[in-house]
């Protein structure tokens, strides 16, 4: 052979080594995303409905020029190592991670793959950027950061002889403590005095809520993923000793809340969909700005059930 068709030869098998390597995860022209939900409650379960639905409306459809691996760990924190884990190895194109715990063990799991994370209150807080303006690596995304000022504001108006106020989380989830702490604010802004209330799993939530009874006119529960999967448990025992709850999200309402003024999961969802399109058609994740649904998108949620069980009066101004 000819050294010049040998050095030909070579960056052949070089370029086909390349395209190979380049084309890991892209099986049949097909983009890969694998999707890690921490838990199923209903914000999360929309978010990750607006997502799917913001990919098909820009013509990626499940099935056909993307493929979606779906999991979710079901609250459990070793579940989440182990699915981020399998979606690294799976070669995965792109990772959505639906929820704090989910996104850290994703974080863990890769420095490669652009990653995307939402219903994250604060991505930098938890770790998972270098700012949330420029994250400066593989993840980006958007924020479930609601209004808790405006949450405290209608509190007060639902609610006006309230003194004393119960911050219900989980005392292990980043996301809460950013929001317990902004609820402390908020509360001392109006002329709340307020009570943490912390759980670390399931089972001690029935006893903490009874715990409340007599020392509370109200409760706050923040979009904390433990308490909005046992928002069912927690309203039965608020509303029987007459505590009613705000919450952090829609969801929670309609789980036996009194109310809330919060995001649309969904939407947010679908702003996290929005950036995998950007993802796919070629955008870095580290020149990608976490991104946030405007106040002006909350939208005000009062279960009037509970609000007839508990005797509360509705103001006009918020029918």
């Amino acid at each position: 052979m000819k050294k010049g068709n040998k050095a030909l030869v070579i960056l052949s098998v070089l370029g086909l080594i390349g395209t190979a390597l380049t084309g890991c995860g892209k099986k049949d022209g097909v983009f890969n995303i694998g999707v890690s939900q921490y838990v199923e409650h209903a914000a999360l379960d929309a978010s990750y409905k607006g997502f799917v639905d913001a990919l098909a409306e820009a013509g990626y459809v499940d099935g056909e020029k993307i493929k979606i691996d779906y999991q979710n760990a079901q609250g459990d924190q070793s579940n989440t190592n182990t699915i981020a884990t399998k979606l690294v190895n799976d070669n995965n194109d792109l990772i959505l991670a639906i929820a704090t715990p989910s996104a850290q063990a994703v974080a863990n799991a890769t420095k490669d793959i652009p990653v995307l994370v939402t219903a994250v209150t604060d991505p930098y807080d938890a770790g998972l950027v270098e700012s949330n303006e420029v994250p400066g690596g593989n993840i980006s995304g958007t924020s479930d950061l609601t209004p808790v000022r405006k949450q405290f504001e209608l509190l007060t108006q639902l609610l006006p002889n309230a003194k004393k106020v119960a911050i219900l989380y989980t005392s292990s989830e980043t996301n809460s403590k950013v929001q317990a702490q902004m609820a402390r604010d908020a509360a001392a802004e109006f002329g709340l005095e307020t009570l943490d209330a912390t759980v670390s799993n399931t089972n001690e939530i029935q006893q903490v809520v009874e715990s409340l009874i007599g020392k509370v006119e109200a409760i706050y529960a923040p979009t904390d993923n433990l308490i909005a999967k046992a928002m069912p448990t927690v309203a039965m025992v608020a509303n029987t000793n007459e505590l009613p709850i705000i919450c952090g999200e829609k969801g929670m309402v309609e789980a036996g809340g009194l109310a809330t003024y919060g995001i649309d999961y969904y939407e947010l969802g679908k702003l996290t969909g929005q950036q995998a399109v950007q993802i796919i058609e070629g955008k870095a994740t580290e020149d990608m700005p976490i991104g946030y649904l405007a106040e002006e998108n909350c939208e005000l949620t009062i279960n009037e059930e509970v609000a007839k069980q508990l005797g509360i009066e509705i103001p006009p101004d918020l029918r």
